[in-house]
């Protein structure tokens, strides 16, 4: 006994994407099972009950303390600063070393997710693309037919004017075409960023930034000033709203399907793609790290390795969570459709895994650098008044990126 070795694991219960699963353990606890089976020389621990809210906090403060655990989920907002503190293993020596581990075999912007400056410092374990909803019942009801995943901005715009209406003659408009499709999902779809790899440019005062929020603007003016919201979308008023995988796959399936949309026939499609860009936007993943004062390295990474890169492990992604594996081979299997099947029995999915796989190969993965998420709030700020107000698109965005270029350089 004297020869094994602990590792502790850092995750928190419910769901990576703040959509219901009430099995969130099930994943971990049956990978530490398999695991250890395998490994009989190594026990996996970890505190449940940690709420994903507040699991920034809990894991900030073992890093303070000094005791964080020795692997550990990263949420895509600490990823970031924990890159750049040092706190994270270096993973880049660890995966060349090891000849059973094939990291080609995962989505090439999964890959990226994990990289900070161009150093691997953690894995995804499962993806979460973009895609967008469709009220198909409004759409039959307006004689439109739901658009095939090649769309356009153009296709969008012409089917969101044709919906846009006072459907009851009292004067105001009560049937909206979208809502939800924001200035950062226009630049992303029009194949464009809004910094760059270095974090020490912006990018706002580019000829595709600035074609992307006046199309935003112009689908805001379509509604005159009402603001539509997720409760006239529920309510079954709106035609599109951006969606993600992760809630396409829980709100499809029962008793959720009954409770949330039982209203009105739904489906999901790709987003529509700009004059320069593809039909996909910013992709969400699930990263696991290395603590770079783990003292059981080796035995680390074999577990990190396991719950990435094991096939039975990446298909309980489909099981037990709705995210998608992050191996492409394995996304793109016979049993993940039969899987993908059991959950939404009544039906052929409409979106198939080869589908998937397009939508993560052509998602953005944005840069990673220390101040992005702060840069991205100015940056939201200023274009909120552009598309809600009457500031000029081109001036306004050319200011803004001066003063994004002054504060990325300070």
């Amino acid at each position: 006994m004297n020869n094994i070795v602990v590792l502790e694991l850092g995750i928190f219960a419910g769901s990576m994407y703040d959509v219901p699963n009430w099995q969130s353990y099930k994943t971990f606890d049956e990978a530490i099972e398999k695991f250890q089976n395998l490994h009989p020389n190594i026990r996996i621990k970890y505190r449940s009950g940690t709420l994903k809210n507040d699991y920034s906090e809990w894991l900030a403060q073992k890093i303070i303390n000094g005791d964080e655990p020795d692997v550990f989920c990263v949420l895509p907002g600490d990823f970031n600063t924990f890159a750049s503190i040092g706190i994270m293993k270096n993973l880049d020596e660890l995966i060349k070393r090891d000849k059973s581990f094939n990291i080609n075999r995962m989505y090439l912007n999964a890959i990226k997710f994990g990289q900070f400056q161009g150093v691997q410092y953690a894995i995804p374990k499962e993806l979460d693309p973009q895609l967008m909803f469709v009220n198909k019942t409004l759409l039959k009801k307006e004689g439109i037919q739901v658009p095939k995943g090649n769309w356009t901005w153009e296709d969008f715009y012409n089917i969101c004017r044709k919906i846009t209406k006072d459907t009851d003659g009292d004067g105001k408009i009560d049937q909206f075409g979208s809502v939800g499709f924001n200035w950062k999902i226009a630049v992303y779809t029009n194949g464009e960023q809004f910094f760059d790899q270095s974090g020490k440019k912006a990018m706002f005062d580019s000829k595709g930034v600035i074609e992307a929020v006046k199309f935003v603007k112009a689908l805001n003016d379509l509604n005159q000033n009402f603001k539509v919201n997720l409760e006239d979308f529920d309510n079954g008023r709106v035609a599109f709203r951006p969606f993600s995988f992760s809630a396409y796959k829980a709100y499809k399936t029962y008793p959720y399907r009954i409770i949330k949309y039982a209203q009105f026939d739904w489906e999901c499609i790709k987003l529509p793609r700009g004059p320069n860009g593809r039909n996909a936007s910013e992709l969400n993943a699930m990263l696991f790290g290395i603590s770079s004062r783990t003292k059981h390295t080796k035995e680390a990474w074999e577990f990190l390795k396991f719950i990435t890169y094991n096939d039975e492990i990446q298909m309980d992604v489909l099981r037990y969570s709705h995210g998608i594996p992050v191996l492409r081979d394995v996304t793109e299997s016979k049993k993940a459709e039969e899987e993908l099947l059991k959950y939404n029995p009544e039906e052929e999915i409409s979106v198939d895994t080869k589908v998937l796989s397009d939508v993560v190969e052509q998602s953005v993965v944005p840069p990673r650098f220390h101040k992005y998420d702060e840069a991205v709030e100015i940056a939201d700020r200023e274009i909120y008044q552009i598309i809600k107000g009457d500031k000029e698109v081109e001036d306004t965005l050319i200011k803004l990126n001066s003063e994004l270029n002054d504060f990325l350089n300070q």
